[in-house]
Parts: structure tokens; C-alpha cells; sequence
């Protein structure tokens, strides 16, 4: 589809954007002179708990609606600032009493309930460094990051953490699992939520922390090896801040609704640290997407600016228009986009079905907040990632670290200097060292610059699959398949798809005495589900003899996908037989 330039104008703004001229920005810029958007503690010391909701509750803004969550059954709650400042504040006290410090890892294994973003908000008070993990995850999933991470203490419920018992045994520094909806706790070393916040102060001492001190990590798929563990700093929240400003464009009277879980980094970002460090009023959903409840949230809350993945876009447009027109969704000004490349076709749809066009933004999780956006002032060119976070430079360079030329495909590169980048890599300096060559942080992904400045995403320059938003990677599938008692081999590989982006599909071979069949399919999709994750099982099979290996038996994916999408095999000097 040719794409058409979306020339902005002031009739296209409800209000004046908080981003009025980029390029005046962007040339002006330094990151220190922002400083004074947060709030710093003596010796310059902060906490980014602290700035997303504590200095609003000392402010006028201290019975300002914070959070408006819904259920999954449809009931629902409100928090203040003051109420989420005291309840944060009565959790770190619990985590304090259980002997919690400075460096721990406190982990959430939750849904979208209250209690994930109090706990999170409560650990990041004492120090300690808060890492989420999805409530679809499974044994495996759960595995490698508690173990990994070292974690100490793993809020949960009743039902979630019958998954957690099944590996146990395995997690030797796993001392205390908090349970949010038992009042009286069933097993050793459990902990009551509710029995203990009732007891705990709503007074805490918050730990002033250094700008450079961790605050929290969520674990990132990569093509080979386990998932890795990505650290952000507390000064993460500066970009976080700036970007929910200038990007989103909140505002203090707005009602903001970001669909990401916590599970997510962009759940972490925009709809706990940047978004309320703005002072905006949240919606948090528990339930399922469905385009009459999403239809119906927005109208409920009069949600104002709405920030959401490409996958959900292109079900709503799936759904169609007649959906929509039933509810009232003038409230909405402004609507943006991230997780995976926004095609132009949901972009135009935007503007018939609200009047409004997506704006999309790329980053990612090592990123730690929005790095390339459309922005609210400047025009849309659909299916562009947009220009670079003034503070951020990034570039278009070859193998060697070269510039490219505008219109030329090649690396997509960032200068290793904006506020948010991440630390480090769990117990992985390798890895972490491998982000960075030629003077750039490597993001993996291909792109071209054009001659105006607007990117443009190509692909992945590795196996990573990215299906409705989330980032899977092909070897934890591939480790769970083989883990089924019929599967010998399993290659997996990302195949594109007009709602999800790509789905997995699963190259197999299978062992003696075992044969093809629709109930072992499905019976193999059920038990990738259950053992890794609802959104990282293969929604296609394919019943192989033998698997394309190098000489050193590794599985060629490569090929694998070539021959799925009829492509070009390319080069097979290292293939071992075909």
C-alpha cells in the first residue's frame, strides 16, 4: 500500500502539544538540563518510586485519582496518589520486616491487579530491584528467571503459584512467596499479603538511592540461550518521563490509558514510572482483550490518551466499524502505538474510525524507554518509526560501523549515551558486552534512514520473533518442544501474519513409535502452553524426517524460513545435509 504523507495542522489538535518544535529541541538538548523534572533527594540521591507517586502525594495532586483499575469481572477501584503512596509504602515495610535490602530481587508473578503495582512501586522504595514476569508464563518460563535472578521473595496468588511449586526445589534463594489472595497462608514460607499490609505502617523511610543504583529487570528472549536478564537504573525514569511528556504528550488533566502489562517493559514504563511521574490519571484492565470491553473502558473513563500494541490495532480493525460506532470515544485526543512495526493500513483506519491517526515509536526492552517516535507536532509518514528522542542519535551504519547514506539498508545503531540505556546483563557481562561494537549499541534490528530523517524498520537481524507484541525467543520454544516425550528435534521460526505480526510454527521430528497426527498437535500446542507460556506455543506444526543442521549440529532456522515463505536459501557451505 503507497503510504501518504499525514500533514498535521492545528485543527488536528484538541489541545497544544507539550512537544511544540523538535528540531529546536532536539538541537538545544542535554539530558542534565532536564534534571529539574524530577525530584532529587541531598547528595543527589533519588528513587524513582518516590517521583512516579510520592512527591504527588505531598503535592495538590494528593487526591488526585492515580489509578482507575477494573476487574476482569467487571468491578472496580480507584486509587489516589496519597493511596497509592501509603500502600507502597506499607509493602516495603513488609519487605523490610522479612529482612529485604538494598540489591534484593523481589519478584511479581501477578495479573494486572492493584496489588502488582503497589508491590512494584513498595520494592523500588527499599532498594531492592523489582522484576515482573507474566501470568501466562509456565514452569520453565519461571524457572529460568527466579533462578537466574536469585530472587528472593515472589508475590503471586493462589492459583499462579501452584505453577511456582512445581519447581521449587530448584530455587534455593527463594525464601518468602507473599500471596495476595489467601488470609490465611497454607504452606511454609508463605506470607499472607493481606494479613501483613494490615499489620505494616503506612510510614516508610524511603532508601535514597544513587541515580546509577538498579531498579528493576525484566528478562529478554534472545535466538540462543536462556532469557536474559536486562537491569535499568533508577535515573531510568528521567527518559520515561520526558518521553510520556513529549511523546505521549500527558498532560496533568488527562485520563491515560496504556494496554501493556508489567510483564512488559513498556508496562513498566508507561503505565507505572513515566506515565505517573507526569502526574496523569492511569486506567489499569485486568480482563481479555475484546473490542466491545476496550471500546467500552474507553468510553467508562473518557480516556484521553490511549497507548497500545499493533496486534490489538489490527483486531479492532478486524472487528470492524460497526463496533466502535456504538460507543462514545470522543474523549480520545491522541493515539500511539509500540511492540512491533505499525503498517500504514491501521494508521489510516485510526483516522476514519476516531478521527485520529496511531502514532507508532520503536524501542526496546535494553532501551528502557522510548528511543524513536512520531511526535504529536510533526507530520506522520505511515508505516515510519518516526525520528530519535531529541538526547538519543542514532544511525544507519554497515558491518563495520560505517554511515550509510539516507535510503540505504543496513544496521540500526544507537550512540551509547541516553539516560535510560540498560545497565547490565544479570551474571552475562558477555552478553551485555555484546550490545556494543564500533562505538554503538547495537539494537539488531535492520532499518534505513530517509532523506528527511524518518527510520524505517526492515526486520530482525537475528531469530527473535516478536507475535502480538511480545518478544519470543526461538530456543526457549525449541527447549519446551523437545521436552515432550514424542518430540526428538524441533526448529521454530517466526512466520508473518496480518493480526499478530508473525506466529511461531514448529519444524518436528518425532521419536519411534510416535507418528503424525491432529491429536498430537494438538496435544504438543497444549503442552508448550502449559510448560512456557498462553503466547509463546506454536499455532502451526509441520512433521519432519530430519531438521536443516549445520556440521555442528545446529539447526539451521534460516532455512527453515526460507522454505516456509519460498525464499531464497542462500548460503549452505556450513550445512551438514538438506
Amino acid at each position: 500500500m503507497k503510504t501518504k504523507l499525514i500533514k498535521k495542522n492545528k485543527k488536528m489538535f484538541k489541545v497544544k502539544p507539550n512537544l511544540e518544535n523538535y528540531e529546536k529541541t532536539r538541537k538545544n538538548f542535554k539530558w542534565k538540563k532536564f534534571y529539574n523534572e524530577l525530584d532529587f533527594f541531598e547528595n543527589g540521591k533519588m528513587n524513582a518510586a518516590y517521583n512516579a507517586v510520592d512527591r504527588h502525594a505531598k503535592s495538590w495532586r494528593k487526591n488526585k485519582t492515580a489509578l482507575y483499575w477494573e476487574g476482569a469481572d467487571g468491578t472496580g477501584k480507584k486509587y489516589t496518589f496519597l493511596e497509592l503512596s501509603e500502600l507502597s509504602n506499607k509493602f516495603a515495610n513488609v519487605l523490610k520486616n522479612m529482612g529485604i535490602k538494598k540489591g534484593d530481587r523481589v519478584f511479581m508473578f501477578l495479573t494486572r491487579v492493584p496489588e502488582l503495582y503497589i508491590s512494584f512501586l513498595g520494592t523500588l522504595k527499599t532498594g531492592a530491584i523489582a522484576g515482573t514476569m507474566f501470568a501466562a508464563f509456565g514452569p520453565d518460563a519461571l524457572k529460568d528467571r527466579l533462578q537466574n535472578s536469585g530472587a528472593k521473595v515472589l508475590i503471586t496468588n493462589s492459583e499462579l503459584k501452584e505453577r511456582v511449586y512445581k519447581i521449587k526445589k530448584e530455587l534455593p534463594e527463594l525464601e518468602h512467596i507473599i500471596v495476595v489472595d489467601e488470609e490465611k497462608v497454607k504452606r511454609k514460607g508463605e506470607i499472607s499479603y493481606k494479613q501483613e499490609m494490615e499489620k505494616a505502617s503506612g510510614d516508610f523511610k524511603i532508601q535514597k538511592m544513587s541515580p546509577e543504583d538498579y531498579a528493576f529487570m525484566l528478562y529478554t528472549s534472545g535466538t540462543t540461550g536462556k532469557p536474559k536478564g536486562v537491569i535499568h537504573a533508577h535515573i531510568a525514569i528521567l527518559q520515561e518521563h520526558l518521553t510520556a511528556k513529549w511523546v505521549l504528550d500527558l498532560k496533568d488533566e488527562d485520563v491515560y490509558w496504556c494496554t501493556a502489562d508489567p510483564g512488559w517493559v513498556t508496562g513498566i514504563a508507561y503505565s507505572i514510572l513515566g506515565s505517573w511521574s507526569t502526574g496523569v490519571s492511569s486506567v489499569v484492565h485486568e480482563g481479555r482483550f475484546s473490542p466491545d470491553t476496550w471500546y467500552s473502558i474507553i468510553e467508562k473513563y473518557k480516556v484521553n490518551v490511549w497507548y497500545t500494541a499493533p496486534t490489538a490495532i489490527r483486531m479492532l480493525m478486524r472487528a470492524g466499524d460497526s463496533v466502535c460506532k456504538k460507543y462514545d470515544l470522543s474523549s480520545l485526543r491522541y493515539i500511539c502505538s509500540v511492540g512491533e512495526p505499525l503498517n500504514p493500513e491501521p494508521i489510516y483506519w485510526g483516522m476514519k474510525a476516531f478521527g485520529l491517526p496511531f502514532h507508532d515509536n520503536w524501542w526496546q526492552t535494553e532501551g528502557g524507554g522510548i528511543l524513536i517516535a512520531n511526535y504529536p507536532c510533526m507530520d506522520i509518514k505511515p508505516g515510519s518509526m518516526g525520528k530519535p528522542f531529541p538526547g538519543v542519535n542514532a544511525a544507519i551504519v554497515d558491518d563495520n560501523g560505517r554511515k550509510l547514506p539516507p535510503g540505504q539498508e543496513g544496521n540500526l545503531v544507537l550512540k551509547p549515551n541516553w539516560i535510560s540505556i540498560m545497565r547490565k546483563i544479570w551474571r552475562n557481562p558477555k552478553k551485555y558486552d555484546s550490545y556494543f561494537g564500533n562505538g554503538w549499541y547495537i539494537s539488531g534490528d535492520r532499518a534505513f534512514m530517509d532523506k528527511d530523517g524518518y527510520f524505517w524498520f526492515i526486520g530482525r537481524a537475528d531469530d527473535v520473533i516478536k507475535t502480538a507484541g511480545e518478544r519470543v525467543g526461538p530456543f526457549e520454544v525449541e527447549s519446551a518442544l523437545v521436552s515432550h516425550p514424542a518430540i526428538v528435534e524441533a526448529g521454530v521460526i517466526g512466520k508473518p501474519d496480518p493480526i499478530r505480526g508473525e506466529i511461531i510454527k514448529a519444524f518436528i521430528t518425532l521419536g519411534k513409535g510416535h507418528k503424525p497426527s491432529k491429536k498430537l498437535e494438538d496435544d504438543i500446542k497444549k503442552f508448550v502452553k502449559t510448560h512456557l507460556a498462553g503466547h509463546a506455543y506454536p499455532k502451526e506444526i509441520e512433521f519432519m524426517d530430519k531438521l536443516p543442521k549445520t556440521r555442528s549440529g545446529k539447526i539451521m532456522r534460516r532455512l527453515l524460513k526460507a522454505k516456509e515463505l519460498g525464499l531464497p536459501i542462500g548460503d549452505t557451505s556450513t550445512l551438514e545435509e538438506y
